[in-house]
């Protein structure tokens, strides 16, 4: 049996629309139930509200988030990152100039003193992410 981590966001009233923004930049499939569609809400004005969103991408990628009801404390302050790795830096240079749309850099996408490029931005949606691409490995390095 195997198992897997996935990062599970949560927004106060906007998990919609942030999921569309990241199918946006990752593609995939986004799945949504609201919390009225299960008949789970304390206040019918929050019927539309987010109970849970699963964008599954090609990539292999499985981002989860919901909205959080007004009667639920949300601590909406940073103590995470998203990272995201690999040797694809076509696909994650994409990545990035997309999910830095309307986001804040935090430090920019370039060569790093371990030889990776990284950078680390804010999503317009307050989620900070981490892109590392690894460094090509030269001959010597990559046959051993």
């Amino acid at each position: 049996m195997s198992s897997t981590m996935n990062p599970y966001l949560s927004f106060r009233d906007n998990a919609a629309e942030a999921m569309a923004f990241y199918q946006s930049v990752f593609g995939g499939t986004l799945e949504s139930t609201s919390f009225g569609e299960m008949h789970a809400s304390e206040d019918p004005a929050e019927d539309m509200k987010v109970m849970h969103s699963q964008l599954t991408t090609d990539s292999g990628f499985i981002l989860m988030a919901s909205d959080t009801p007004n009667s639920m404390e949300l601590d909406e302050g940073s103590s995470y990152s998203i990272s995201l790795s690999g040797d694809d830096g076509d696909e994650l240079r994409g990545y990035w100039d997309r999910l830095l749309d309307g986001g804040t850099m935090v430090l920019p996408l370039e060569k790093a003193p371990w030889g990776d490029t990284f950078g680390m931005l804010d999503d317009r949606f307050g989620t900070s992410w981490m892109v590392s691409i690894s460094a090509p490995q030269s001959g010597a390095e990559a046959g051993s």
